[in-house]
């Protein structure tokens, strides 16, 4: 009997596990005027080009990047914040425009594609990877403003984390203090 409440209870307790990990992907966000920049902490949505949002589990609201090299980057890192539900970028194909990317367009950043190298910025002024839900949107930016197609797994770390140069420890303390950085 106490066999049959064992097994029973590693079944009920297997299954609760199955049904976390199949938990419905969180839907993308809508970006409000209150939504900040996860590194800068500006207003997103005051800044060109395509944005993007992750969800991680257990937080409500997803963080917010206004360049998407910088979500990219984001994920790369080993210190972030927890799992990674969800990942959304604007689809630059269904934009309204460079300039105002809009918030009709979101794309899941797993089954986009990117542009990197091209002529244009991201939101920071910063290289960007500009994403598209098509390859067809893809190239034709790259026709319009050059650069390479790739797949999110192929966007190259250094590409989101560039060299700083020969910067060392005590040149980032120096700027820190002048900066009134912590």
């Amino acid at each position: 009997m106490i066999r049959l409440l064992l097994i029973a209870l590693l079944a009920c307790g297997l299954a609760a596990c199955k049904e976390d990990q199949t938990a419905a992907k969180p839907a993308p966000a809508a970006l409000t005027d209150e939504a900040l920049g996860h590194y800068c902490q500006m207003i997103v949505a005051d800044h060109p080009g395509p944005k993007a949002q992750i969800h991680l589990r257990g937080y409500d609201y997803p963080i917010w990047f206004g360049q998407v090299s910088d979500a990219i980057a984001y994920l790369h890192d080993p210190e972030r914040d927890g799992e990674v539900t969800a990942f959304y970028v604007t689809d630059m194909a269904r934009a309204e425009s460079w300039a105002v990317p809009g918030d009709k367009a979101w794309t899941d950043a797993d089954g986009a594609v990117f542009v990197i190298d091209s002529q244009r910025k991201g939101g920071m002024g910063m290289p960007e990877a500009v994403p598209f839900a098509s390859r067809d949107g893809a190239e034709a930016f790259v026709a319009e403003a050059g650069g390479r197609i790739v797949a999110l797994k192929d966007v190259p770390e250094s590409y989101v984390h560039p060299d700083m140069g020969s910067e060392t420890d005590s040149d980032m303390e120096g700027m820190s203090a002048k900066e009134g950085m912590h």
